[in-house]
C-alpha cells in the first residue's frame, strides 16, 4: 500500500485531501526559503508565472524526501496569487490586507497552484504541473472589506482572503477554472495524477 506524505502544514489543504477520502501522513519542509526562490526566479527574463509555484512545490518535496527513512509517495504544493502581473502575498498587517481587497475589489486575479508528485521508490520518478484559476471579485465597499479583515483575520492568506469563508460567499461574482485550487489544493487534477478513483 502507497504511504502518501502531505508535505504542508496548511489545515485548508489537509482538509480537502482528508474530505477526498486519501489517508496520508503531514511532514513539512523545514529549510526553503520562499521568498528568495521566488526572488531568484523573478529575475529571470520572461519566466511563466506558473514556474514560480511549481519549483516552489519542487523544493517542498524535495526537502521533505530528505527527511524520509522509508519510501512514500510526496504531495507537495504551492498557491500564488498574481494581480496585474504581480504576486499578492500574505497581508504584512490590518492596513495591508484592507489594502489588498481594495485592489482586488471590482477585479480579476490570477490564483495559481503548482503540485508535485514525487515518488520516493523511484527517485526519477517526479510530476510537477499547475492548475490555474480566475476569480473575479465584484466591488466591495470599505466597511465590507474592513469587517472580513476584523472578523477573520486573514493574515496568513495570500491575497488577504479565504474564498470558503465570507468574503468569498458575498464578495466573489464569478471564478473560471477549479473552485478548490483557490483553497489551495486542485483536488480533480490531483487525484488524477495520482490514479486515485475512489477513496481508501
Amino acid at each position: 500500500m502507497t504511504t502518501y506524505i502531505l508535505a504542508s502544514a496548511s489545515p485548508r489543504r489537509q482538509f480537502l485531501l482528508k474530505e477526498a477520502g486519501l489517508t496520508f501522513e503531514i511532514i513539512t519542509a523545514k529549510a526553503v526559503d520562499e521568498e528568495l526562490i521566488t526572488a531568484q526566479l523573478l529575475e529571470r527574463p520572461n519566466v511563466e508565472k506558473a514556474w514560480i509555484p511549481e519549483t516552489l512545490a519542487k523544493s517542498k518535496a524535495m526537502d521533505v524526501a530528505a527527511q524520509l527513512t522509508k519510501p512514500a509517495t510526496i504531495i507537495a504544493a504551492d498557491t500564488i496569487v498574481f494581480f496585474q502581473d504581480r504576486i499578492i502575498g500574505k497581508p504584512t498587517s490590518r492596513e495591508n490586507a484592507i489594502q489588498i481587497l481594495g485592489a482586488l475589489s471590482g477585479n480579476k486575479h490570477t490564483v495559481i497552484t503548482g503540485i508535485c508528485i514525487m515518488d520516493t521508490s523511484k527517485p526519477n520518478l517526479v510530476n510537477m504541473f499547475s492548475v490555474k484559476t480566475e476569480v473575479y471579485f465584484k466591488r466591495l465597499t470599505l466597511q465590507q472589506i474592513e469587517y472580513y479583515v476584523d472578523a477573520f483575520k486573514p493574515f496568513d492568506k495570500a491575497g488577504a482572503y479565504a474564498i470558503q469563508e465570507w468574503i468569498g460567499y458575498m464578495g466573489v461574482q464569478k471564478i473560471e477554472g477549479c473552485y478548490y485550487n483557490v483553497m489551495g489544493l486542485p483536488l480533480s487534477a490531483l487525484l488524477e495524477a495520482l490514479k486515485i478513483e475512489l477513496p481508501n
